[in-house]
């Protein structure tokens, strides 16, 4: 198995309608977020149907690294559900591999150009880079959220979710105050969703804090994602706060 034999099953598994629907869905027109980008028309759910026999081959990262730089947009998406399962793998206890798990996320924080719409991000921080962090120093998050790359910072934000399946939020709450002004509707929904997930899986109470503080700046958006699960009349309460 390689990674050219893998990306030619992707390719024969092109759609040109398909294609013609996620080039919309995902904003390749111009002026939409994704402009630039080439779809073939490969879904998630068949793109990790072909991946099931590679998830164990071993394929070499340099390979990956440099397949990463496809101009395809499925040929990325395969790469980033290969290394998140990779660096998933790597976290376990009975198949840790430290030293793969650091040259899995500097590879990717090297790569970071190539991982430039939601999908990308999305199936590949959390594992990749909340992972990583996971018993390290936060200040990367700090520093991707500062960047002028609408996906960085969408990393930054998307990478805590690893984070707060491990009952850790702090980050979460952290850099959701850092992006209050951000102009990205991308960054308020990943911002929202982070919040939602924080107080459903770690604490509640912290999160109704955090819109104590927050929810009269927060954009509608990021509120609205924030507080979905919450009860009608406490929804009810913060959107009256944010009008």
């Amino acid at each position: 198995m390689s990674t050219d034999e893998l990306l030619a099953e992707v390719d024969a598994a092109g759609d040109p309608a398909v294609a013609d629907v996620l080039s919309r869905y995902f904003q390749l027109q111009p002026g939409g977020y994704g402009h630039g980008d080439r779809m073939i028309g490969v879904k998630l759910s068949t793109i990790r149907g072909i991946l099931k026999p590679y998830l164990r081959a071993e394929l070499p990262l340099a390979e990956l690294e440099k397949a990463l730089t496809s101009p395809v947009h499925e040929h990325r998406l395969t790469i980033l559900c290969l290394l998140a399962d990779r660096a998933t793998r790597s976290l376990k206890p009975r198949t840790a591999n430290p030293a793969e798990l650091t040259a899995i996320h500097d590879l990717y924080l090297r790569g970071t150009a190539y991982i430039n719409n939601w999908d990308l991000v999305d199936c590949s921080a959390p594992q990749i880079v909340g992972g990583y962090l996971l018993d390290k120093s936060r200040a990367e998050l700090y520093t991707l959220v500062r960047s002028s790359s609408l996906w960085e910072r969408r990393i930054a934000l998307v990478a805590t979710q690893f984070l707060i399946g491990q009952g850790q939020a702090t980050d979460t709450y952290k850099l959701s105050a850092l992006v209050l002004d951000d102009r990205e509707d991308l960054i308020h929904k990943a911002s929202g969703w982070m919040l939602r997930e924080a107080g459903k899986r770690v604490s509640e109470p912290d999160l109704l804090a955090f819109l104590d503080e927050y929810a009269a700046r927060m954009p509608r958006t990021m509120l609205r994602y924030a507080i979905e699960r919450l009860a009608p009349e406490t929804r009810a309460a913060y959107l009256a706060v944010r009008r």
